[in-house]
């Protein structure tokens, strides 16, 4: 189990500084008290990129990046931005990886049994399919950085710009298998855009469902401080970010499949 969050407090300093920012925020779903927001920032014509955090309530380092990422003005008009910063607030209230009924949401994007899945799957189905996805995660057993990578078209990968961008704040992993995957190269696994389990898809899986180009899981080792993993969290989505905006023209000409 992991800190408990003052999930309130969070969620109306992030409506706050989103609107500040040009973002309209729309609520998904009410649980417990705690609203799941959604916020969309249009820039018509731009690329579009799709950011989660606070899948799993005990991962608070995304949460908190994904505050200071406001801050620092990476949500820029070059990109058309969706953002959910908090999608199980129960969970993070109580620091558990699952919420409040004992569900990890990150196994129910194809039943959609929980109210915050279904209700964020509801909104994801109306949005425009994004070119990149971004999640936030943090991970109780590695010692160093490392990402998932998953593409539904063989274009140019942005893993090894992120990897060494994160290795400034905290060393890539160094296993060879991490969570029973084989890694390409150190802290990189490259993942088929299919769930290891048929029925408990991944927020991942989803998006490579739906159409998503290429997605990024950023996971920082929960063993280091909290500041740390938040600084590699920043670092990481800000390069994501830019390694996209430069590959975006080769992208264009990519073909379907892995």
């Amino acid at each position: 189990m992991g800190v408990s969050f003052d999930v309130m407090s969070y969620l109306l300093d992030f409506r706050r500084a989103a609107a500040e920012a040009g973002f309209l925020c729309e609520v998904l779903e009410e649980v417990s008290g705690y609203d799941i927001p959604a916020y969309t920032k249009i820039s018509e014509g731009s690329p579009r990129v799709y950011l989660s955090s606070g899948m799993h309530g005990d991962e608070p380092a995304g949460v908190l990046a994904m505050r200071e990422l406001l801050d620092c003005g990476c949500f820029d008009d070059r990109i058309e931005w969706r953002i959910c910063p908090v999608v199980n607030p129960t969970g993070l209230a109580l620091g558990t990886r699952e919420n409040a009924q004992g569900v990890d949401l990150n196994r129910d994007y194809l039943r959609k049994t929980t109210k915050e899945v279904s209700a964020h799957v509801n909104w994801l189905e109306k949005q425009p399919v994004p070119e990149m996805f971004i999640s936030l995660h943090e991970d109780w057993e590695s010692t160093g950085f490392y990402l998932y990578e998953i593409q539904k078209r063989g274009c140019p990968s942005t893993a090894e710009a992120i990897l060494n961008a994160a290795a400034k704040e905290i060393p890539t992993e160094p296993s060879l298998l991490i969570d029973d995957h084989k890694v390409r190269e150190p802290g990189w696994i490259f993942h088929e855009p299919r769930a290891d389990y048929p029925e408990q898809w991944p927020e991942a899986i989803y998006m490579a469902e739906m159409g998503t180009r290429v997605s990024y899981t950023l996971e920082t080792p929960s063993s280091l401080s909290l500041e740390k993993r938040v600084a590699c969290h920043r670092l990481a989505v800000r390069t994501a970010v830019e390694e996209f905006l430069l590959t975006r023209g080769e992208a264009k000409g990519c073909n379907d499949g892995v």
